[in-house]
């Protein structure tokens, strides 16, 4: 007979094995300035078409009232990776400029951290803008003019420090952001091809070239065109290459479309008929749907959860007046894009596809945050979250497996990219928004608060805040409480990093740490 020491081993082997069986592998497919109208599906009066989204909504259960962290960049990755909102930290506005340090703590638990210590192999492929640690004669720092680091030069040839690898992710190819500095790729901490080259603005290679960096350092034959291309062969290579591997794994697509520059590839310049924009949609949609047909042609398409969604609404800047005058509306009943604190600058598409256990075409209108990702994924493996961890972060698990409609989030807090404000509770929307037309003039003045009822008036047209004066009192109070509880979730309250307040305009981007 075998003794103890002998058999243990091997009941943890088996016990590995069975967990591993049981955890699906997850794919978040996250686009960059993707609208809530660019799905021909969800709107079939709308023009681009987006055959291989549209097959992916047909197969899933779709969330469509789904609301990103901020409508930009650089926060809403930040809560979807840490499921906390992005205002808690000293960023309270905009995004991450060029060479600036990483906006995720270093012993802040991550999405990927989690499931990595909880036996997933983790992998992000393509836009990263959560910043690192560049070498060179002068540290990335938090400054206030965006992009001042650019002017500085940096040791491209040493390990990049504090970047993807560090918070959680096993692997990592890409790009910081397409449009930033330097013009190269990124794997894990390394830079793959040297830049050795000085970029130089052509205005003729796509809509909204990096104009402002003409000089900075890109690789020897660039190609901005070949971006997207490339990270989607890596993402599919990914699942090709893990499908059978014994560990479940989590792959982060955060894709650089279509997002700025505007560079659709040569197989799709031209093919909307309407714009580059246009035609960057549809290559948007190829590059998701390649991603999924990976999963199918590996067999694994039962094993593993397929998340689509994107990073904030369409971009205002991009080609947005071709878009509406050819009858295509990005934000499709909403108010306003990228950027806003208006409905179409935070709500997003989200489809969840999990063949067997989640019911094809159905939908939920439920209220949704992305940061609720994080604690959705813990619930998948039944396990709790650190109360340090997540903090805005709320599981919609039951919703996902048509288990339960009734309402799991109370509220969402919406941000917009100059620093306002809104809350979201039932039919209610309070907004804060700046008082002056441009932030520079807004800074340290009270912000204006303006009412919607989205029940009625979802297009945001008609403020009723004096006639409901009780109501904005109400909100007003359960935002600010939300703020300085410095978190969603029952249980002790936690801090900010920074002094946030919705009634007052910020006076600096990056607010002075606590």
């Amino acid at each position: 007979m075998k003794s103890l020491r002998q058999v243990y081993p091997f009941l943890l082997l088996i016990s590995s094995v069975l967990v591993n069986a049981a955890s699906p592998n997850i794919v978040i497919i996250l686009a960059d300035d993707f609208g809530v109208g660019d799905i021909q599906a969800h709107y079939p009066d709308n023009k681009i078409a987006t055959p291989y989204l549209d097959k992916l909504s047909a197969e899933s259960k779709r969330f469509t009232n789904a609301h990103s962290n901020t409508a930009c960049c650089t926060p809403s990755r930040y809560g979807l990776l840490t499921g906390r909102y992005s205002w808690r930290t000293r960023l309270q506005e905009w995004v991450l400029a060029a060479y600036e340090p990483p906006l995720i703590a270093a012993d802040r638990l991550t999405l990927p951290g989690f499931l990595q210590k909880n036996g997933y192999e983790t992998a992000i492929i393509g836009k990263w803008h959560l910043g690192w640690n560049w070498a060179g004669d002068q540290p990335s720092v938090m400054i206030e003019e965006r992009n001042a680091l650019k002017k500085f030069e940096w040791d491209y040839t040493k390990p990049i420090q504090d970047g993807p690898i560090t918070r959680g992710f096993d692997y990592y190819f890409g790009t910081h952001v397409p449009n930033f500095p330097p013009f190269t790729f990124i794997e894990n901490d390394r830079v793959v091809e040297q830049p050795t080259e000085r970029y130089t603005h052509d205005p003729n290679e796509g809509v909204v070239m990096p104009i402002g960096f003409a000089g900075s350092p890109i690789a020897p034959d660039w190609k901005f065109d070949q971006i997207l291309p490339e990270i989607t062969r890596r993402a599919v290579n990914y699942i090709q290459d893990h499908a059978e591997d014994a560990e479940p794994f989590f792959l982060y697509f955060s894709m650089t479309s279509p997002h700025e520059p505007v560079v659709p590839s040569k197989k799709f310049a031209g093919k909307s008929g309407i714009a580059p924009i246009a035609d960057f949609v549809m290559e948007t949609d190829w590059s998701a749907g390649q991603v999924v047909k990976a999963i199918d042609k590996a067999g694994i398409a039962d094993d593993t959860i397929v998340i689509f969604t994107a990073d904030n609404g369409h971009s205002h800047y991009t080609g947005w007046e071709d878009l509406i005058n050819a009858g295509h509306r990005p934000s499709g009943e909403y108010r306003g894009h990228k950027s806003d604190v208006w409905e179409g600058g935070h709500r997003v598409p989200l489809m969840v596809r999990w063949p067997g256990r989640v019911t094809a075409g159905a939908s939920s209108n439920q209220i949704l945050s992305l940061n609720d990702i994080f604690a959705t994924c813990a619930d998948l493996l039944g396990k709790s979250l650190p109360a340090d961890s997540a903090e805005d972060s709320l599981s919609f698990l039951s919703l996902i497996l048509g288990k339960n409609e009734t309402p799991l989030r109370a509220h969402v807090v919406n941000h917009s990219t100059g620093g306002e404000f809104a809350y979201q509770e039932g039919p209610w929307k309070i907004v804060f928004r700046n008082a002056e037309t441009t932030l520079d003039k807004a800074r340290g003045k009270p912000t204006t608060v303006e009412l919607y009822n989205l029940e009625n008036d979802i297009a945001e047209t008609t403020d009723i805040a004096t006639e409901h004066p009780e109501v904005v009192q109400q909100l007003t109070a359960k935002l600010k409480s939300v703020v300085a509880r410095g978190t969603s979730r029952p249980g002790p309250a936690r801090s900010n990093d920074t002094q946030v307040n919705v009634e007052i305009t910020q006076t600096e981007r990056w607010g002075p740490a606590l």
